[in-house]
């Protein structure tokens, strides 16, 4: 008899211990599926935000630029004085600082999109290109693709000049290119697509000697063609001298489209005329998105919020329903 329990409880027992390893693989296999721990499966990534909208929008951008980047009070001081909330607004970033994320994240929050203007200062660009300085991009990269919210970048803008360090003098056009086009793949190897890539040329007037064509990257690794240039009292005084000579020399390589990234005028008593000629050009030509003011006294005395004139005609010519849309609603 005692034989005979004994069989009964080790089939009893192999039975029970049976089970239990049945029930718990079935718990691994579910926690796997929903991504626990050993899971195959794990959670999709949230898709990079879509900048297509952005690349051509409806409406025209009214930007500005402001001591400290996205210094909100002045921003908002800037859009009570012209009547237009800015849309875009210029934040400069050396290129050993870490991504402006907060800052950017504010200006979207406002309704603008943050231009970095993204300054390579002291680092030579061949060795960008060479990637000497990769682990530094792609974490820069990946912060943009964290934040996930759109940007404009411009890398090393006015290019075409001397006065920078990776200007003319110390660069050569194929280093520039190749340093652009290397930092576009890491971007895109970090899945930072929420990024549209803005070139930006100094206009040519002064510096008719140096080929725009050959420091341009490629239509692949541009989205936007911007342009830096000034109404100075010793310099072009019309939209049409001092932007038309550089979009002319822009049409013979590419037909991207076109921003004036920054721009001012000096005081003088043809100033409100001036603003009112770029802003009234803005508006009415095709090819351009847009345009950003240069509200800041640095190499000439550009900003305009004691300009009572200037600050008239600003707002008359901001006021047409062209200019101003939020880039959070942009479709």
């Amino acid at each position: 008899m005692r034989t005979k329990y004994l069989v009964t409880f080790l089939l009893v027992l192999a039975l029970a211990f049976t089970e239990f390893a049945v029930l718990r693989r079935v718990d691994i296999t579910v926690a796997g599926a929903v991504g626990g721990p050993g899971g195959a499966a794990a959670e999709e990534p949230v898709p990079a935000y879509d900048v297509t909208a952005l690349k051509a929008p409806k409406g025209r951008y009214l930007g500005v630029t402001v001591a400290g980047g996205a210094e909100m009070e002045l921003v908002r001081k800037f859009a009570a004085e012209t009547g237009k909330p800015p849309n875009l607004v210029a934040i400069f970033e050396s290129f050993d600082d870490r991504f402006a994320a907060s800052e950017v994240r504010e200006l979207h929050n406002y309704g603008a999109l943050a231009v970095i203007r993204w300054e390579p200062y002291d680092v030579p660009l061949r060795d960008i290109a060479a990637g000497k300085h990769d682990a530094y991009v792609k974490e820069f990269a990946a912060a943009v693709r964290t934040l996930n919210l759109p940007i404009a970048l411009t890398f090393a803008h006015e290019m075409n000049g001397h006065w920078y360090s990776w200007g003319t003098k110390q660069t050569r056009a194929a280093e520039y290119v190749a340093a652009w086009r290397h930092l576009h793949d890491i971007f895109t190897q970090q899945g930072a697509t929420n990024v549209i890539w803005t070139w930006t040329p100094n206009v040519v007037n002064y510096l008719r000697k140096v080929s725009i064509r050959a420091l341009y990257p490629g239509d692949e690794y541009v989205d936007w063609v911007g342009m830096d240039g000034y109404y100075t009292n010793r310099g072009p005084k019309t939209f049409q001298d001092l932007f038309v000579p550089t979009i002319t020399q822009i049409r013979t390589f590419t037909r991207r489209p076109l921003l004036i990234v920054e721009t001012g005028a000096e005081p003088s008593s043809r100033r409100p005329a001036q603003i009112t000629d770029l802003l009234t050009n803005v508006a009415r030509r095709k090819d351009l998105l847009g345009v950003a003011y240069f509200n800041i006294n640095g190499s000439g005395k550009w900003n305009i919020d004691r300009d009572d004139a200037a600050l008239r005609a600003f707002r008359r010519s901001a006021a047409k329903d062209t200019f101003g849309f939020d880039i959070r609603t942009a479709k």
